[in-house]
């Protein structure tokens, strides 16, 4: 005897594989959901159905924007020849949050990890190289999480970037060892941003 309806189900299945979303929490949402006005439910399909359509990545950051370029990368007040590197668009919310950057941004969508079979291919390193090699970039703060894969992509940027021209920086103190920094508060991360010191 089958207790959930069917299309309740579907729901919840899709949900789950959310990452951080387990079958509770799926759950709870879709009978919140079911519980909202059909009006409200439509939006949310909506607005799930053109995400794919409206949002493509912008072609000198790699951030998700409706607009190529972005608005970031699109406004003269920021720095051009200052580029933060991150590893996640993610990242690059958390940076702006802290109002302490005002360069522009390269956004890698990954890290390395043999072990899973991602290497410098698989993520944006080529652009960022490409990027440097334009001659426009004074700068370049790695801003990799300290976690293993963050510091090994961290050490192989550095270590093809060692013979150009630019200045290597990166986060500085207040970003404790293993964490993601999307997880850290904007205070700690603005902290780490003014105080970037030379990458080695």
């Amino acid at each position: 005897m089958q207790v959930i309806p069917p299309a309740l189900e579907r729901l919840i299945e899709s949900l789950s594989k959310l990452p951080g979303i387990g079958k509770k929490t799926a759950t709870r949402l879709a009978l919140n959901i079911l519980r909202r006005p059909a009006s409200q439910a439509h939006e949310l399909a909506a607005s799930l159905s053109e995400l794919h359509s409206a949002i493509q990545l912008c072609s000198c950051c790699f951030t998700f924007s409706e607009t190529d370029p972005c608005a970031i990368c699109a406004d003269p007040k920021r720095s051009a020849d200052l580029v933060c590197v991150v590893e996640q668009p993610g990242d690059l919310l958390a940076i702006e949050k802290t109002g302490s950057f005002r360069g522009h941004y390269h956004i890698l969508h990954g890290v390395l990890s043999p072990m899973d079979g991602i290497g410098p291919e698989e993520i944006k390193v080529s652009e960022l190289l490409a990027r440097v090699c334009s001659g426009a970039i004074k700068e370049v703060l790695i801003a990799t999480s300290s976690t293993v894969p963050g510091e090994a992509t961290a050490s192989y940027l550095i270590d093809r970037l060692h013979d150009t021209p630019i200045k290597l920086t990166r986060l500085a103190c207040g970003i404790p060892m293993g964490m993601d920094i999307k997880y850290a508060d904007r205070h700690t991360l603005a902290r780490a941003i003014e105080s970037r010191s030379p990458a080695t």
